[in-house]
């Protein structure tokens, strides 16, 4: 298949790429904030010792090692991909729509790393019904971002 050219080629190609990078990304995100808080619901409801043990490290594996790494990366290669090639789109309303969930989420994710402390100290700020509702967060953050994204609204 030939690659694709807009002007010079090498920009788009570039573009394409990095746009594919930020999707990885954001899945991988993703992934980790949909389970993290389906942990804390486990979590809440464990009684033994070893079972709480387990939970708070499977928490802290997965918020450092999978949900961060991809919200930083998300964030990273979705900047570089608005400033570098689509400066414009700042001006668009969807854009700034988008931008603003975008920001929910980053909050959200802040609010797991803080529940997740919290758990890990002893803590236990919640109940198992209130975490089954916090893991329902993301999931209307994921379409919001997506349906600003694909269909572009004017507004």
């Amino acid at each position: 298949m030939p690659p694709l050219y807009l002007g010079g080629g090498v920009i788009l190609r570039r573009m394409l790429w990095l746009k594919a990078l930020h999707l990885i990304f954001m899945v991988t995100w993703f992934a980790g904030l949909f389970y993290l808080p389906r942990l804390f619901v486990y979590h809440s409801l464990s009684e033994d010792e070893t079972g709480i043990r387990r939970f708070r490290v499977m928490e802290r594996k997965l918020l450092w090692g999978i949900a961060a790494p991809g919200g930083a990366l998300t964030l990273v290669f979705g900047l570089w991909l608005l400033l570098a090639h689509a400066p414009g789109l700042l001006a668009q309303g969807w854009m700034q729509a988008k931008l603003l969930l975008v920001a929910g989420l980053v909050g959200y994710h802040l609010w797991c790393i803080v529940l997740t402390r919290r758990l890990a100290r002893g803590e236990a700020p919640h109940g198992h019904v209130w975490y089954r509702w916090f893991n329902e967060i993301p999931v209307l953050f994921l379409a919001g971002i997506t349906l600003l994204a694909v269909l572009r609204p004017t507004f």
